[in-house]
């Protein structure tokens, strides 16, 4: 028999219903075969994206030329644009404003073939520091109050271009699904005076049934509630709401530690499923908020297994087949 399982952090109920008959471990996913050709985040090719904004390089190399390791621009086609005024307005009912915003592509390697499980951790962690730097330098815009760093790795998750890369969003306004986190964490300290998230990860390490792999500083474990089969977090076991803060205030050894969970967790992913498309989502706190008793920030990472359907879009629950203790188990069990 399935389960109802309600999140402790929103509120939302999910459906784990595992199917008697189906492997929890096999899934069809659409295979990945990168064409080459010419790519504009190639290097070499660096006259084909907007000016370069941020850039690890070898030594001797100039903006905008080869020999960079890992290489911030513009989106060419950015969902908001960064000149202008937010022009708020209301018209009758209706809210609206000016796209103002900020939309970067982080291009995280010269290598059109190695994706960013295929890399070494060194490289990650420039990777890591790429999204701290941009971070940083945004959250000095009055105009913006949150910022969300994502990657989208494959058709079924919405990627567009083939060359491994994430992307920046900074928003004018908080996103309704951190809002939803934000107001579920804070009741639940009201309530108990504890961070969930920090309970979180004390349940999950007590049980060890969900978690993925660990190291000091992190724990990546598949969430008593996930919305999607094989759903995998990886989160600071230190408290800490802001990620602009974490990697301004912590040693190197914890960026270090969170580039090596964060290949370890996509590689494990990689082996298990079949290298399925997969969407990475980085959760913080506000802009310019102290730190917040209440809020961790964390990585979301989703493989697209499965379509989201009527029952899902009309109820707000989600369905899963696969228990998250058997994904954990299959992710532990595979050889890396």
């Amino acid at each position: 028999m399935g389960q109802l399982r309600k999140d402790p952090i929103t509120g939302r109920w999910i459906i784990i219903a595992p199917e008697e008959d189906r492997d929890p471990c096999k899934f069809i996913v659409r295979k990945h075969t990168k064409k080459g050709g010419t790519c504009p985040f190639c290097e070499g090719h660096e006259n084909m994206t907007p000016p370069e904004i941020f850039a690890f390089r070898k030594n001797g190399t100039t903006a905008n030329t080869p020999g960079w390791q890992v290489r911030v621009v513009s989106n060419k086609f950015p969902a908001l644009r960064i000149e202008g005024g937010l022009d708020k307005q209301g018209i009758g009912i209706y809210d609206l404003m000016n796209g103002i915003g900020a939309h970067e592509v982080i291009i995280e390697t010269p290598d059109h073939y190695k994706e960013i499980c295929d890399l070494d951790s060194a490289h990650i962690e420039l990777v890591i520091k790429a999204y701290y730097q941009r971070y940083v330098d945004l959250q000095g815009d009055s105009r913006f109050k949150y910022i969300i760093i994502f990657r989208n790795y494959g058709l079924d998750a919405g990627a567009s271009l083939e060359h491994p890369h994430s992307q920046l969003i900074a928003l004018p306004v908080v996103p309704k699904r951190v809002k939803e986190e934000l107001k579920g964490a804070k009741q639940y300290f009201d309530y108990r005076g504890r961070c969930v998230f920090c309970d979180i990860i004390a349940q999950e390490l007590e049980e060890k049934k969900r978690i993925v792999t660990e190291n000091e500083s992190f724990l990546a474990f598949n969430p008593f509630t996930p919305r999607f089969p094989f759903e995998t977090w990886i989160m600071p076991r230190e408290h800490c709401s802001d990620f602009g803060h974490y990697a301004q205030s912590k040693d190197k050894k914890s960026v270090r530690e969170l580039a090596k969970i964060l290949k370890e967790v996509l590689l494990r992913i990689k082996l298990t499923l079949g290298d399925p498309s997969y969407n990475f989502i980085l959760h913080s706190s506000p802009l310019r908020q102290k730190e917040m008793e209440d809020y961790h920030w964390h990585i979301e990472i989703m493989p697209r297994l499965m379509g989201i359907a009527g029952f899902e879009w009309g109820s707000g629950f989600y369905i899963n087949p696969t228990a998250p203790e058997k994904a954990a188990e299959c992710l532990r069990d595979v050889k890396i």
